[in-house]
């Protein structure tokens, strides 16, 4: 058993939770609201779908879920653990998703 003075596991990725990461990267206003979504499994993790909103988020997971009108698809680049302004927020996940052009006038 490990104590307080045991030297980490460097085969041990560092995590966060799913929905306190969705809520730190500012998809979502509330972690709440993050819960619900991944417990109504319209969230996939690495392709995988996830209803564990404790499951954990680790750097590189890539992560497909709908919002508003719109499906995200972002990899994590970095875990945070608090919420942060918008431009510290945006640092936290690359999209992934196809850039949609504006309609033909």
């Amino acid at each position: 058993m490990a104590g307080p003075s045991a030297k980490p596991d460097p085969f041990v990725q560092p995590r966060v939770r799913l929905d306190k990461w969705l809520w730190a990267a500012r998809f979502f206003k509330s972690r709440v609201l993050a819960a619900d979504l991944v417990a109504s499994g319209h969230l996939r993790l690495n392709s995988q779908p996830c209803r564990k909103s404790a499951h954990g988020v680790h750097l590189g997971d890539v992560l497909t879920f709908p919002q508003g009108r719109q499906i995200r698809v972002v990899r994590v680049l970095a875990l945070g653990e608090i919420r942060g302004p918008a431009t510290q927020a945006q640092q936290m996940y690359q999209d992934l998703a196809p850039a949609t052009d504006p309609p033909l006038e």
